[in-house]
């Protein structure tokens, strides 16, 4: 499948070529690659293209920290129903990674389908700069979902673990200031930044509705005082592509204004997470949480189960400290609880609002 999709994007370029080039009509082309998934049904999971297969042949691929039994135990009780059922993350896990040699197996094919996804991108990039367009275009490489591989006793997704909700991010803009190429950000981008990004980068707002924001202020020199300018400056748009008359929210009222959404002048440093249930509670149960760089908050709403970890001294995730008798934490839960549902509120709402 990642040669068709390599072989769809080249034909969709040559013809936007042939027809003219970008001065009329310029594109957008969405590459969606199947790689790296798995195929359900098939006990072989990941299949790779026959030429990859020497690819990592003779690497050993290390095995995650928390991919043991004692952090699978320290899952919630729901993750081992008591009706006999499988949670779907425990199941995917018995079918790649419960035998050593599997795992490696699973890995390496894992491996094989993403290098060859990154040899794709680069034939793809290869014909962009033959036609003298690879600096004239924006290149956005995400993904919508992280994986466990093993850790937690997990396979898959679904669930609000940083191996689940962390994704790769990696943006090529001609607009780029020259100090940001070829940097790292790890500021909290988020799958609702992508249209609001995509949208001002073709010079259009975002619909008022929209709670994401344009990421290009986080790399183009004075970004931020740009969002400033353009939303108080008469000579330009009234309906500013970075806000459109949405509105900044207040920040939390614990961490003396350090969790917030987001300003006119900074760029948010919490954020509100859900992924619902499937099917059944037992085979996927819902999860929300209020995410922080410094703790993180769980809620499993189909079991009314809370979780609470230090990301700091717990990166992961292991110890949940929701009975902890420390004050500090007792205070940190109640507040990253009270925060967790006025985000949750402002997110099923209708307000125009940034998050």
């Amino acid at each position: 499948i990642t040669n068709k999709n390599t072989g769809d994007a080249l034909r969709f370029l040559k013809m936007w070529e042939s027809k003219g080039k970008p001065k009329q009509k310029p594109f957008f082309l969405n590459v969606a690659y199947f790689a790296t998934h798995a195929v359900d049904g098939d006990k072989r999971q990941y299949m790779p293209q026959n030429e990859s297969m020497t690819m990592y042949e003779n690497d050993t691929i290390p095995i995650p920290a928390t991919a043991n039994e004692e952090t699978w135990q320290k899952m919630p009780y729901f993750f081992r129903p008591s009706s006999g059922a499988m949670n779907e993350g425990r199941t995917r896990w018995t079918w790649r990674y419960d035998e050593p040699d599997k795992h490696q197996h699973m890995m390496k094919n894992y491996y094989r389908m993403a290098s060859e996804v990154d040899t794709s991108v680069g034939i793809i990039l290869k014909e962009l700069e033959m036609q003298g367009q690879l600096n004239n275009t924006m290149i956005i490489f995400t993904t919508d979902n992280g994986n466990f591989h093993a850790e937690h006793g997990l396979a898959d997704k679904w669930y609000p673990h940083q191996e689940s909700i962390r994704v790769p991010l990696v943006i090529k803009d001609p607009r780029m200031s020259p100090e940001f190429v070829g940097t790292t950000n790890d500021e909290f981008t988020l799958n609702i930044d992508l249209a609001a990004t995509v949208l001002a980068a073709a010079g259009l707002d975002p619909l008022p509705t929209m709670m994401g924001r344009d990421m290009s202020v986080l790399y183009r020199r004075n970004g931020f005082e740009g969002e400033v300018a353009a939303a108080t400056s008469q000579s330009r748009r009234k309906a500013f592509a970075s806000t459109n008359g949405r509105r900044y929210i207040d920040p939390s009222s614990d961490g003396g204004g350090q969790y917030h959404s987001g300003s006119e002048s900074s760029w948010r440093t919490e954020f509100f997470y859900e992924h619902p249930m499937h099917s059944n509670r037992d085979y996927i149960p819902a999860s929300e949480a209020l995410v922080r760089k410094d703790y993180k908050y769980f809620y499993w709403p189909n079991f009314e189960y809370e979780q609470l970890f230090d990301l700091k001294n717990d990166p992961g995730e292991i110890h949940d400290l929701f009975n902890s008798s420390n004050p500090v934490h007792q205070k940190k839960l109640a507040e990253m609880r009270r925060r967790f549902k006025e985000l949750k509120t402002l997110a099923y709402s209708d307000w125009q609002i940034i998050l």
